[in-house]
C-alpha cells in the first residue's frame, strides 16, 4: 500500500522498511544485551534468521511479542481474557480504553484480538517521550506503533495533532487496521478514569463532513482494562507523595523506564478487558445542531459510563472502597481471608516506597484510592 509522505516521521515500520531497521537493531549493541537477557544462550544469528523470516507487523508479533508476553502472563498473572460480543472481528475499530500501564494495556489487548480470532492486532498510539532510544523507537514501530510527539510550541503541536488524525483515519479507512489509544495522556494515577474532551478534538482534526461524521469514521469502541493488581502502585503512590511536598517536582529521566519494566514483570494477579459496542449507532442519535463543545462533553462522557459499567471488579476494589469510607458496606463482596490478604499485600506494596520523608497515612490513602474508585465509578454507573 502506498502510504502518504507526510506520515513517515510517526506511522508504524511496514514489511517494505524491515531489512534497513533489522540491520539498525541487529547493530545496536544495546539491543543485542535485550536479547542476552530474553533469549539467555541462544545464538544471536538464530534470532536474526526468525526476525528476518517475519514477513509483516502481526507475524513479527506471533513470533516474538505473543510468545513472551504469553510466557510472562503465566507467571505475573492468574490469567486474562477480553469479552468482545458486540464486535464484528472482520471490521476495524479505535479501541479507546481507560490507561493503567505504558506497555500492558496495548500489548495484552494484541493478545486479545490473537486468542478472539480477530483479522488483526492493533496499531498503538505512544508518546514520543517514551522512545529517546533509538532502538526502542525502532522496535515499538515494528510492532504497529505510531508516535504521539509531545511537548512542542503551540504552532507545532497543533500541526502534529492534525497529522496525527489524519493518519488514524488513514489506518482504520485504508490500511484497514484496528487503533488502541488511551483515554487520557498519561496514566490515571488515581485510576479515576475520565476521557479527555482534548483527545476527542484531536481526533476530528482529520477525516471529513461533521464532528459527529468525524468520529463516526473512527468506529469507536470503549474498553474498560481490569487489573487486579497493579505492579506500579507504590510507584504512583509515591509519586503523588512528591508532587504534593515539592514545588515543580518532575520526574527524572529514568523514571518512566522503571515503570515500564515494573508494569510489565510486576505480578498483576487476574487480567480483564471488555469492549462496549462501537458508539457509532449512539452517535448518529445526537442532535445534529448540538453545539461542538457539547458534542465532545456528551462523547466522553458516554465512552467514561460504557468503561465505568464494564469493569470487571475484585475483592480488592471493595475491600479498598470500604476501608477509604471506614465502612463494612460491601462486606458481602468479600471474605476475611481476602481482606487479610489485601491488607498484607497494601502494606508490603507501601514498604516499597523510599522517600526521606514517607508520610505513611497519605501513601496507604492514595494506594486505597486507586483501588476504590473502578469501585466508586462502576457503582454509580450501574444505579
Amino acid at each position: 500500500m502506498l502510504i502518504p509522505q507526510e506520515f513517515n516521521e510517526i506511522r508504524p515500520w511496514e514489511p517494505e522498511d524491515f531489512p534497513v531497521v533489522f540491520d539498525r537493531l541487529l547493530n545496536s549493541d544495546q539491543f543485542k544485551k535485550v536479547l542476552d537477557f530474553l533469549y539467555p544462550g541462544v545464538p544471536v544469528e538464530m534470532i536474526e534468521q526468525k526476525l528476518r523470516g517475519c514477513k509483516d507487523n502481526v507475524d513479527f508479533q506471533k513470533t516474538f511479542v505473543y510468545p513472551f508476553l504469553d510466557k510472562l502472563m503465566k507467571k505475573a498473572s492468574t490469567g486474562y481474557e477480553m469479552d468482545a460480543p458486540a464486535l464484528d472481528k472482520n471490521s476495524n475499530y479505535t479501541f479507546i480504553s481507560n490507561h493503567r500501564d505504558i506497555v500492558m494495556d496495548s500489548g495484552l489487548l494484541d493478545m486479545c484480538l490473537i486468542n478472539n480470532n480477530f483479522s488483526t492486532t492493533c496499531e498503538i498510539a505512544i508518546g514520543d517521550n517514551l522512545l529517546s532510544l533509538p532502538w526502542v523507537k525502532d522496535l515499538v514501530r515494528i510492532n504497529k506503533a505510531f508516535i504521539v510527539e509531545r511537548g512542542l510550541p503551540m504552532r507545532q503541536m497543533l500541526m502534529a495533532s492534525k497529522r496525527l488524525s489524519e493518519y488514524m483515519h488513514f489506518a482504520i479507512n485504508e490500511k484497514k487496521e484496528n487503533i488502541w489509544i488511551a483515554q487520557r495522556e498519561g496514566r490515571s494515577k488515581d485510576s479515576n478514569d475520565r476521557t479527555q474532551e482534548a483527545i476527542l478534538k484531536m481526533m476530528t482534526m482529520g477525516g471529513q463532513g461533521s464532528i459527529i461524521d468525524r468520529l463516526v469514521e473512527l468506529h469507536i469502541v470503549p474498553t474498560a482494562i481490569s487489573y487486579e493488581f497493579d505492579p506500579c502502585d507504590f510507584l504512583k503512590a509515591r509519586e503523588f507523595q512528591q508532587k504534593r511536598d515539592v514545588e515543580g517536582w518532575k520526574k527524572a529521566p529514568m523514571e518512566d523506564v522503571i515503570s515500564m519494566q515494573t508494569g510489565i514483570f510486576g505480578y498483576k494477579g487476574h487480567v480483564h478487558y471488555h469492549a462496549a459496542p462501537c458508539i457509532d449507532e449512539w452517535l448518529h442519535c445526537l442532535p445534529e445542531d448540538m453545539p461542538k463543545t457539547d458534542v465532545y462533553k456528551v462523547v466522553a462522557e458516554h465512552i467514561d459510563s460504557e468503561i465505568y459499567a464494564n469493569y470487571r471488579l475484585y475483592a480488592c476494589n471493595y475491600i479498598a472502597l470500604d476501608e477509604l469510607e471506614g465502612t463494612s458496606a460491601h462486606a458481602d463482596k468479600y471474605t476475611v481471608e481476602e481482606k487479610t490478604a489485601f491488607d498484607q499485600y497494601l502494606a508490603g506494596q507501601l514498604a516499597k516506597i523510599e522517600l526521606a520523608d514517607r508520610d505513611e497515612a497519605y501513601l496507604k490513602e492514595r494506594m486505597l484510592t486507586m483501588y476504590a474508585n473502578p469501585a466508586k465509578n462502576f457503582l454509580a454507573a450501574t444505579k
